[in-house]
């Protein structure tokens, strides 16, 4: 089988060719802008009582753990965690730690609580946004820069669990596979990073429950930039997350699409856009627990108009669930950066549905340690994968998986053929189709 996907434009409408390529070019942009209205008006429009929503949002997290790369949902491996060292200041200890969220995909990051504790606390897994740490040419990891994060939630009676990424962490991957690295194959695979740091919190969730110090039943979640992108994959896809405060992490799709905001993110800002969703839809299905969306005003990459596009179509299934107070939407003054106007959102927010304490905010949020001193390894472990997990973490279909007898490659051609037009080409008209004089579309097969 073979397909043909052909863009049409107004030379062959009208016979009068295109001045440049220009012409082309803006034809490909209208026929995005209208792709986009399409996908931005269909969201939820089918959804009008409560039932309607529950009905469909099992099949809807499927959708989400499918456009992430992990359907089916990898096997829970033995975590193989280990602590390297610690460090103390302030009433704060700060563990280097490790695990393996799959053989060979290890995870590095900074366990901090109290020095004194007698219970266990609620715990909050922050995910790092991009930062380059390194000493002397080594990376130090991603989460070193946000350390004032996990020292002020153990000062405030929490325990916080900080993980590095794949990219700008000790082991440092790729994110940028499309964006920078031409491995256009990453789409064809059903490959994104996003699948992977999704898959790192699922793990790094287990990892909080293995641990005496925390309230395996009270744990929260936060980080901003691509943390506030990873939030939102956990706190859609896992449950165990009881409260979220994603900062920076989510506008609309006409901003990413449109307004060409997708030039200032990398791969792992995204899921491959398979059932064709805006990111309203990943937002509700945190519904109805309690879910604070957080930005500034002048963040060129999450723009304040479709961050509040975001927040007003997710709230129509809060209003189904009865939870509009479980739902805020925080805005302040400033560009994309870490302000403390954001922080102390966040801390309140989590302190109000995890510890049920609204009192005000009276400690800033401060580095206490050395970055040299949070690096966990001082010498990377030789079994590592994170630096080749976008070859492997979405299994390939190789030569070895074909049939050998004909009836058998005659029911896999047909499969295929319905797989690829329902999963390839399921935004695509099964027939020519003409919208005025400016695009055509068309899928033929041979």
């Amino acid at each position: 089988m073979a397909c043909s996907i052909v863009f049409l434009g107004s030379y062959f409408v009208t016979g009068a060719e295109p001045n440049s390529t220009t012409d082309g070019d803006q034809l490909v942009q209208t026929y995005f802008e209208q792709q986009t209205s399409e996908i931005t008006n269909q969201t939820f429009a089918g959804i009008k009582t409560l039932d309607d929503w529950t009905a469909r949002r099992d099949g809807y997290r499927d959708q989400l753990l499918e456009m992430l790369g992990l359907e089916p949902f990898p096997e829970r491996s033995p975590l193989d965690a280990r602590i390297t060292g610690s460090v103390q200041n302030n009433g704060v200890i700060a563990e280097r730690v490790h695990f393996q969220s799959r053989p060979g995909l290890y995870v590095t990051g900074n366990f901090y609580r109290p020095v004194k504790q007698d219970t266990p606390l609620p715990a909050v897994l922050y995910v790092c946004g991009h930062a380059r740490v390194k000493s002397d040419g080594v990376s130090l990891g991603n989460k070193t820069n946000y350390q004032h994060h996990g020292a002020w939630f153990a000062r405030n009676g929490y325990v916080c669990l900080t993980i590095d990424t794949i990219q700008l962490g000790e082991i440092e991957g790729i994110h940028h596979g499309t964006y920078r690295e031409k491995m256009w194959w990453w789409n064809n695979r059903g490959y994104t990073p996003a699948g992977v740091e999704a898959w790192n919190c699922v793990r790094a969730l287990d990892y909080l429950q293995s641990r005496d110090e925390v309230a395996a039943d009270r744990i929260g979640v936060t980080g901003r930039s691509g943390g506030g992108a990873y939030s939102w994959w956990i706190a859609a896809i896992d449950e165990r997350v009881k409260v979220a405060v994603p900062v920076a992490g989510i506008t609309s799709l006409k901003n990413h699409v449109v307004d060409g905001c997708v030039e200032g993110h990398c791969d792992c800002m995204y899921m491959v856009n398979t059932y064709r969703w805006d990111y309203p839809m990943v937002a509700a299905l945190v519904a109805p627990r309690p879910l604070l969306i957080s930005n500034t005003d002048k963040d060129r990459i999450f723009p304040l108009d479709g961050v509040v596009d975001v927040y007003n179509r997710t709230k129509k299934i809060y209003e189904l669930y009865g939870a509009t107070d479980k739902f805020g939407l925080h805005i302040t003054e400033g560009p994309h950066k870490d302000t403390q106007e954001l922080r102390v959102h966040a801390f309140r927010w989590l302190n109000r549905y995890l510890r049920d304490d609204d009192s005000l905010i009276n400690m800033p949020a401060t580095p206490l340690f050395d970055p040299p001193d949070l690096k966990v390894f001082s010498e990377l472990p030789s079994d590592e994968l994170v630096t080749s997990i976008h070859e492997s973490f979405v299994p390939a279909i190789g030569i070895d998986n074909l049939p050998n007898d004909l009836e058998t490659a005659k029911l896999l051609d047909q499969s295929t053929r319905d797989l690829i037009r329902k999963k390839c080409f399921g935004g695509w008209p099964a027939v020519a189709v003409e919208t005025g004089t400016e695009l055509i579309s068309e899928i033929s097969e041979n």
